[in-house]
């Protein structure tokens, strides 16, 4: 079918965050569920995505990677779900910003944090985060703003790619544990395709420590 969603994924991995955005969107998907070691970095799987890494999605014969990318594809793919202000909704602008935002400086900050390779605060400017503090500020600042969601009271596919940072970040303790950081994944881990989404991978994990362990 030239109109199936393809979705490929592991239970542990980002691809976590696509599967919440497909089940927000509530359109039929098949999953391939790929294995790090194996069907990953298997020929078949590197000529749809080079890097070899999950999640993607094909749709419509184009291969979309990279997940807030693939949150912003299906919420312009699938508008009937109403998963992102339209194009001249001025909130689309603040639509960008927020889902980019976690994109860029968040994950960058993030990440360097919880490896220690945080620049010297001499060198801060070279960076496109600034510093992890200036970084979670103004996260904090995006969440706490408005309404219960980012755009305020319409829930968006930035919300899925936002508030699962904030989500895993309070998880992990990747992220300060700040009452709005707390507050806004409560909201988000709370929804019905959230909590769908969280019962099929973890259904898939279980599967697999069982083959494993037979």
């Amino acid at each position: 079918m030239a109109d199936e969603i393809v979705f490929y994924t592991n239970p542990m991995s980002r691809g976590r965050i696509v599967r919440w955005m497909l089940e927000e969107v509530g359109r039929p998907y098949r999953t391939e569920v790929l294995d790090y070691a194996t069907t990953m970095k298997a020929p078949a799987y590197l000529a749809i995505n080079p890097m070899g890494k999950v999640p993607a999605v094909v749709h419509r014969g184009v291969t979309v990677t990279e997940c807030a990318a693939i949150c912003a594809y299906l919420a312009d793919a699938f508008p009937e779900a109403d998963l992102a202000p339209a194009l001249d909704d001025p909130r689309r602008g603040l639509y960008y910003r927020w889902m980019f935002f976690a994109a860029g400086p968040v994950e960058a900050s993030v990440t360097a944090n919880s490896l220690g390779l945080l620049p010297p605060a001499e060198k801060s400017a070279m960076v496109g985060y600034g510093s992890f503090e200036q970084t979670v500020d103004a996260l904090e600042h995006a969440v706490e703003q408005g309404g219960p969601w980012l755009l305020g009271d319409q829930f968006t596919a930035a919300d899925v790619y936002v508030g699962s940072q904030v989500a895993w970040g309070q998880m992990f303790k990747s992220l300060p544990e700040r009452p709005a950081f707390q507050a806004y994944a409560a909201r988000l881990m709370s929804r019905p395709a959230a909590v769908r989404a969280r019962e099929i991978d973890d259904a898939l994990i279980a599967e697999a420590k069982a083959r494993a362990e037979s």
